[in-house]
């Protein structure tokens, strides 16, 4: 999984190092070199325990990493050509299709449709670990340049080539997963439609992005940990977990929570982006994206209730392993943030409407 010798913790450090260096700096040169070195920390965390499946995802992912590198350079270098400067906001030199080869490059980084692709056949042959770190870390700083690009150029085709993809994200994510035998790849196909609600809340608000993108971060790191204490790899390995019943149904509630489904903490996420979309003529791409949610909700349910329709073993909570006590305070602090995020959105609503008024 992952090694606790110093050279575990040293590509650690440079993984993290390169992606602060991209979102802090101001040059396409450097955003371009902390991508780079992001991904030569990543790269060596992928083939530690020196498997078939972990190489083969390590060379996949190396090499649509290079194809992204190489358009966002391209990108990079169109800048360059017109104002003589590696200046982020010298971009305005240059036309709309710059911008767009950045976005691709960034969007092939991210996984998001039409480049999905690779993400479900990356992750697949992964460990825990290394798919807790794709999922999670490793989009932090290309939806920040999104962000970043898009704040840049905030023009009409840019915003309707962003809710395209994000649309194409969320329906890709609920038609992928309906086949899906292994949770990694499963998990793959949710982190797809994610992203189409993260890059839809992107070209509407800075803060709506950021805070689903939180509240991802916390169910996944919630559900790849339980996943991680369980070793679980086949969907159908869900119904012979070695710890008790109230294990498998924690790991079942943040799979619904990972699907949105009210009033856990991945259902407040959904609806800030709804809140925000709802503003604007954007009502399509809405129901869109509450499709894909619901096909997501679809599989997840239906795996929900075969899981506890074929359960024959009983336990109590004398018999819950410490692992267990563990994931139970996570879900239980899953639908707690949620009531609490819920009720101060609702407080701030009525407070804004009092001063409004």
């Amino acid at each position: 999984m992952f090694s606790s010798l110093p050279f575990g913790y040293m590509f650690l450090f440079v993984m993290s190092v390169g992606s602060l260096l991209s979102i802090s700096s101001i040059h396409w040169l450097s955003i371009w070199a902390g991508l780079e070195i992001n991904l030569i920390g990543f790269l060596p965390l992928l083939i530690y325990q020196k498997n078939i499946s972990e190489s083969e995802s390590a060379v996949k992912y190396f090499v649509i990493q290079a194809l992204g590198s190489s358009l966002l350079i391209f990108g990079s270098l169109m800048a360059f050509n017109l104002s003589f400067t590696w200046d982020l906001y010298s971009s305005y030199y240059f036309s709309t299709f710059g911008f767009v080869i950045l976005s691709i490059g960034l969007c092939i980084k991210l996984g998001v449709f039409p480049f999905h692709y690779w993400l479900p056949g990356v992750m697949a042959g992964l460990s825990w670990f290394s798919c807790l770190l794709l999922a999670t870390w490793q989009k932090l700083a290309p939806l920040f340049l999104l962000l970043c690009f898009l704040e840049l150029n905030k023009s009409y085709e840019m915003i309707y080539m962003f809710c395209l993809v994000s649309a194409g994200s969320s329906l890709m994510g609920g038609f992928g997963g309906m086949n899906q035998t292994q949770i990694r790849a499963l998990l793959a196909y949710s982190s797809i439609g994610h992203l189409g609600w993260m890059v839809f809340a992107i070209s509407h608000s800075e803060w709506t992005m950021k805070m689903y993108f939180l509240i991802y971060i916390v169910i996944s790191l919630s559900m790849f940990m339980s996943l991680w204490l369980n070793n679980s790899s086949p969907m159908k390995n869900i119904s012979n977990l070695k710890t008790s019943n109230m294990m498998q149904g924690s790991i079942m509630l943040l799979l619904l929570s990972l699907g949105g489904l009210p009033p856990l903490l991945g259902f407040i996420s959904k609806l800030l982006v709804i809140i925000i979309g709802s503003k604007g003529p954007w009502l399509l791409i809405i129901f869109v994206l509450i499709l894909g949610s619901l096909m997501s909700l679809f599989y997840y349910l239906s795996l929900f209730f075969s899981f506890f329709l074929n359960t024959t073993k009983s336990y109590g909570l004398s018999n819950m392993s410490v692992n267990g006590t563990i994931i139970v305070m996570i879900n239980v602090f899953n639908i707690i943030g949620g009531v609490i995020i819920l009720m101060t959105n609702l407080m701030n609503s009525i407070y804004a409407m009092t001063i409004f008024y």
